[in-house]
């Protein structure tokens, strides 16, 4: 972002707790943050501070603060690390334990660092799915992309609109040693190449164009809610998982289709 930042948080009761998140990521698909108490909500979303009124038309009770000097070490407390499907996956900031098998994720100005619910459920999916290769579509910072290929996928192309996620995707894929091929592709109009399985974690508008066009054997989704099932025609969801108000879901190819 180039202009000056602002902080715009709101409280809800925590029973709207999941139209206040899908509305939340709306208005920033790139993160936002978020804490609870036993019967409230907070989110609370970075943006530049002509973008403020857009967010308070959404929530008109929200309160709108400069970005204070040091609010990246704030930033950071939100990017904590998380186990899932026999993985450690975390910021550099953080250590993992002994003889943990670990993915660490730097987000730099790209989404993800596997805290999140929608990564977590994906990389469960994932490692309950079988080994081959795979085509991260919509890659952020690389987390899945390099939790996948920790838990035996390979070959592994990720690919995204959004150049900066190439980079970051590349440079996190090199501090953990994994190889694979990032590219500047969009998901929902270029091509995509063939794998043996697939993963899209975005929108629920996005993963049902995705879905439509993957040429792959099986699709991990998510980025979306519980109350939210994608349409796939041609596809045969066989797997849900779910967390804190998000769902993800695993889908193999409709028998006549493979």
């Amino acid at each position: 972002m180039s202009g000056r930042l602002v902080r715009v948080s709101a409280q809800v009761p925590l029973a709207h707790a999941e139209e206040v998140r899908a509305l939340a990521l709306e208005l920033a698909p790139g993160g936002f943050e978020e804490t609870e108490t036993a019967d409230t909500l907070t989110v609370s979303l970075y943006v530049e501070e002509g973008e403020a009124d857009r967010v308070r038309r959404a929530f008109p009770d929200a309160e709108v603060s400069p970005v204070q000097p040091g609010w990246e070490d704030g930033w950071r407390a939100f990017h904590r690390p998380a186990r899932v499907g026999g993985l450690w996956i975390g910021p550099p900031w953080e250590q993992p334990g002994s003889g943990e098998l670990a993915v660490v994720i730097d987000p730099g100005r790209a989404f993800g660092t596997g805290a999140h619910p929608t990564t977590r459920l994906c990389v469960e999916l994932l490692a309950r799915s079988a080994r081959g290769s795979l085509l991260d579509v919509g890659c952020g910072s690389g987390v899945l992309s390099i939790a996948a290929a920790r838990l035996g996928f390979g070959p592994i192309r990720a690919v995204d609109n959004d150049p900066v996620a190439v980079e970051t995707t590349i440079a996190n894929a090199a501090v953990n040693g994994v190889v694979l091929d990032a590219m500047l592709l969009d998901g929902e109009s270029d091509e995509l190449p063939r794998a043996d399985v697939a993963v899209a974690n975005v929108l629920l508008a996005p993963v049902e164009r995705i879905l439509a066009r993957l040429d792959a054997g099986i699709a991990v989704t998510s980025g979306y809610l519980t109350t939210d099932h994608p349409a796939a025609p041609g596809w045969q969801p066989v797997d849900r998982t779910e967390l804190d108000g998000w769902a993800a879901d695993r889908f193999e190819r409709a028998p006549e289709l493979r």
